[in-house]
């Protein structure tokens, strides 16, 4: 009986605070007022995928047919050089401007209007007046390029095999250097359409600049060709970088280098108490 007395109790205490009161059920928000916030949510995830993550470049001239064509849109990866990745030998990157190349590319700019500008803004389309060149990673800091007429391209004493580039271009006879040695903390850059591009060759030879890309002024790694479709393609490294003579010297280097700082170490290391007495005998 007390048992029954509680719960009515209990009841008459609910419904005095409305709990047993049916809920009024939310409507939900007409479409046209959650647009507005589907549309600043779509912005801010482009806005930080292009900043960190992958961002469209346009292809302005004929420098690396034919890998790449005029107004193909690579996608480049912007988010590995975040945990500390390096360009690498056969890597097709965006760079900045370094030292006025665009005048010598003749790459011309143009005025976009108000629609592109937004949309080259949030990353979903390339910028028009953006000052970045894409080439091809030929050697990196260190490395010793010899590129003479007639010759092929050779890389720390190894000849490259270059299948990429342009039919009929040859690979270092427009802009031959010699032999030269890049800096550490920069690369040496070559289009692909060897006989049309003004790269390292062209500015280590007549300027502005000496020719080496500072490592700091790439943007990223272009990884594929998005549009148009019928060109979707990706953008390995060519398999002639992959060999392993192209780090010879350096691997030479070093083991020349650890036996004789072995050796000195060995020569300059003081004397223990046994070995003074036999010095002394032996003197």
């Amino acid at each position: 009986m007390a048992a029954v007395q509680a719960e009515g109790a209990r009841r008459r205490w609910r419904r005095a605070r409305g709990a047993d009161a049916p809920r009024a059920k939310r409507k939900p928000r007409p479409f046209w007022q959650e647009l507005p916030i589907l549309v600043v949510v779509a912005v801010l995830l482009a806005l930080v995928i292009k900043t960190f993550f992958v961002q469209a470049f346009s292809i302005p001239s004929e420098s690396m047919q034919n890998t790449l064509q005029p107004g193909d849109r690579v996608l480049v990866d912007k988010f590995t050089p975040w945990f500390g990745a390096t360009p690498e030998r056969g890597d097709v990157v965006v760079f900045k401007d370094p030292d006025g190349w665009l005048k010598g590319e003749g790459e011309k700019v143009d005025h976009p209007n108000v629609f592109q500008q937004a949309l080259s803004f949030i990353g979903l389309m390339p910028g028009a007046g953006d000052q970045d060149l894409i080439k091809r990673v030929i050697a990196v800091g260190g490395d010793t390029v010899q590129c003479d007429p007639g010759q092929p391209v050779r890389v720390n004493g190894t000849a490259l095999t270059e299948p990429y580039i342009y039919p009929g271009a040859t690979p270092c006879d427009d802009y031959s250097v010699g032999t030269i040695t890049v800096p550490k903390g920069k690369l040496w850059m070559m289009g692909d359409h060897r006989n049309d591009s003004s790269d390292s060759r062209f500015h280590h030879k007549f300027g502005p600049g000496d020719g080496f890309v500072p490592q700091s002024d790439v943007v990223g790694r272009a990884f594929a060709v998005a549009w148009p479709l019928s060109r979707w393609s990706t953008l390995p490294v060519p398999a002639t970088f992959q060999q392993h003579s192209l780090a010879a010297s350096t691997a030479a280097s070093t083991a020349v280098t650890i036996p004789v700082l072995l050796w000195y170490r060995r020569r300059t290391r003081p004397l223990g108490a046994d070995q003074r007495q036999r010095a002394r005998i032996a003197r």
